[in-house]
């Protein structure tokens, strides 16, 4: 009688950055559900700091504000990628940081060198702490926050797929105002002078112009579980 042993698989950790509407958080979460993987949401995060400050009189067009609130909230991210959560102060917050209000804000709030040493340490902390591996996705995860996390993925794509994507997220939208708003965000991200959008230089970047969700899925995938192999 033969027993099998079977192999753990080594921990693995996958940085996800790329610019809004490119399918980083339905590729990530779908990637890591799919290999047994925590998953981070780190936009999230931001989101839910910029609502927090809205919701308590900051003014977020005042840095020196913003800077001085960023350490009151309490943000807890919950990691399962079928069912991730994030609260703030106790609070579900995961549906009222999506509101447009939030969205318009978020720039703004996440520029703030105070309000990035925070959720980057957070960010860090929820990394370290996932002893089987996670997918982590975000804007500066692997030139900033886990620079030597064991595979980078930058997601990129046109911005007529981008605003064509994010208006058929939102009902009622107008296609050539998200495209406007998308660009916009991206030279706030890219132009920021603290751990700006950029593609990290060992990042391989995939481009989604013209794949569909589960074919970007399964790119990642053969992308991790080559990875993991080479482990």
């Amino acid at each position: 009688m033969s027993t099998t042993v079977e192999t753990a698989r080594p921990s693995v950790i996958v940085a996800i950055d790329g610019p809004s509407g490119t399918g980083k958080s339905s590729t990530s979460k779908a990637v890591a559900a799919k290999l047994g993987l925590s998953y981070l949401d780190t936009g999230a995060q931001y989101r839910a700091i910029t609502w927090w400050m809205l919701n308590n009189g900051i003014d977020v067009g005042d840095p020196e504000e913003i800077a001085t609130a960023a350490a009151k909230p309490v943000i807890v991210s919950g990691t399962d990628p079928a069912a991730p959560t994030i609260t703030v102060d106790g609070e579900d917050a995961s549906g009222p940081i999506r509101t447009q209000e939030v969205t318009s804000k978020v720039s703004a709030v996440s520029a703030v060198p105070e309000v990035r040493t925070l959720i980057t340490a957070l960010q860090r902390s929820i990394a370290a702490a996932a002893t089987g591996g996670i997918v982590v996705e975000g804007r500066d995860i692997g030139t900033t926050v886990l620079p030597d996390a064991d595979l980078k993925i930058f997601l990129t794509a046109s911005p007529e797929a981008r605003a064509a994507r994010r208006s058929g997220e939102v009902k009622g939208s107008d296609l050539t105002a998200t495209r406007e708003a998308l660009i916009k965000r991206d030279a706030a991200d890219s132009g920021r002078k603290t751990s700006p959008l950029a593609k990290a230089d060992d990042a391989v970047e995939v481009d989604t112009t013209e794949l569909t969700l589960q074919q970007v899925i399964e790119c990642v995938v053969t992308l991790v579980e080559g990875k993991r192999v080479a482990a």
